[in-house]
């Protein structure tokens, strides 16, 4: 079983995905109240996605220069594992920063129907609408995480090795939080 985790884990991690997709739509799917919260929402949104291409835009110089340090210096110990390292990193960085645009876009969608549901259906239906847009980033963040470590370990295998190049996909996954 454990030999097939390179296919389970990014099988999981596509559930994961298609169950966060169910949550967003369902989410969206609510009333984005007046007209006035649907313009104050929809700015929000917007401001809020023009602010993380503006942070992407940076963080993907950020992302090479770190993925061609690593790529130098892990090739110049006893096992030649930079460019395997580099990959993971760049790949931990792209599952990170895709799970944050999941994250927003679920978040800001949500943010002004979580309100509308509660002037609309009290307390209990903006906690419903609130847990679905929340539960989207919870699992686009675990799904991405089992899609890009299972696809890592079907491409490197199984070997001590791969320890190290899978510190490199947690790495990359990391920094993106740094900005």
């Amino acid at each position: 079983m454990i030999e097939d985790i390179g296919l389970w884990a990014p099988l999981a991690g596509a559930i994961g995905l298609v169950c966060a997709l169910i949550m967003y739509l369902t989410v969206t799917k609510q009333s984005p109240g007046t007209d006035k919260m649907k313009a104050i929402g929809e700015e929000i949104h917007l401001g809020a996605m023009t602010f993380l291409k503006a942070e992407y835009t940076k963080l993907s110089v950020f992302v090479l220069v770190v993925a061609g340090i690593l790529f130098f210096v892990f090739n110049n110990q006893e096992t030649p594992l930079g460019w395997q390292t580099a990959v993971s990193f760049v790949t931990g960085a792209i599952c990170s920063a895709l799970a944050g645009f999941i994250g927003m876009k679920a978040a800001t969608k949500g943010n002004v129907r979580t309100a509308a549901a509660a002037k609309d259906k009290g307390s209990g239906g903006a906690l419903l609408v609130a847990f679905n847009s929340g539960a989207v980033m919870g699992l686009a963040v675990a799904s991405l995480g089992l899609v890009g470590l299972g696809l890592i370990y079907w491409a490197f295998g199984e070997n001590l090795e791969t320890v190290s190049v899978v510190s490199g996909f947690s790495m990359g996954a990391s920094s993106i939080a740094l900005f």
